[in-house]
């Protein structure tokens, strides 16, 4: 049996579908600050699925050549692809009342 705090936490179980959903479409994370705010994903702050992705090496960090200094980019590894691939298909299972449900509650 596991320890409480050592399970794995998603804080927002819709926000991170939602970043496996623009990942595996090709989208680029990119982090400028350790901040809460300081991850974008195709235009939108990622505020809190980013320790999950890379802990889970779901993400993997790579070298842009044509990006900024001090700015980190992240493409989606293949075990993220394998794994986003199940978790989609499973929230699209989903009745649409359970997904909004997720989306309010986080």
């Amino acid at each position: 049996m596991r320890r409480p705090e050592s399970r794995p936490i998603i804080a927002d179980r819709a926000e991170f579908v939602d970043a496996l959903s623009q990942l595996v479409r090709g989208h680029v994370l990119v982090r400028v600050s350790e901040a809460s705010w300081g991850c974008q994903l195709n235009g939108a702050p990622l505020r809190w699925s980013f320790g999950t992705l890379l802990r889970f090496g779901l993400i993997a960090r790579y070298e842009n050549p044509s990006g900024f200094k001090g700015v980190d980019y992240y493409r989606i590894t293949d075990n993220g692809r394998w794994f986003a691939g199940r978790v989609l298909d499973l929230w699209r299972s989903l009745p649409l009342w359970q997904r909004t449900l997720v989306r309010l509650t986080g």
